[in-house]
């Protein structure tokens, strides 16, 4: 199931592993796309924690953050933003940068 990332939870979401927060809107065709793929990785990769952010019910965060596109993977390491990664990659890459992530 998953989980909704807020502006008032994501610091407590974030803050322990790694954790990967999608930011999405419902019209997002790409959004779409990728959405089954962090599913499958979060069960294919147990260290991974996937959260998502509706850009639509809140976007003041993503825009300090930012984010002007979606999808965007911001890639979260004991509770700071490391990374940013925006767009639709094809599943298998997503899963090699991400096994790199949680090694790090």
């Amino acid at each position: 199931m998953a989980i909704e990332a807020t502006k008032d939870n994501l610091k407590a979401l974030t803050a322990e592993g790694t954790v990967v927060v999608d930011f999405w809107a419902p019209w997002c065709g790409p959004c779409k796309v990728l959405d089954p793929m962090l599913t499958a990785l979060e069960q294919e990769l147990p260290a991974l924690k996937v959260v998502r952010y509706n850009v639509e019910k809140d976007h003041t965060l993503p825009s300090t953050m930012g984010i002007m596109s979606v999808p965007t993977l911001v890639i979260y390491q004991q509770g700071e933003a490391r990374e940013k990664v925006t767009g639709v990659y094809p599943k298998d890459k997503l899963k090699r940068y991400f096994e790199q992530k949680l090694e790090a």
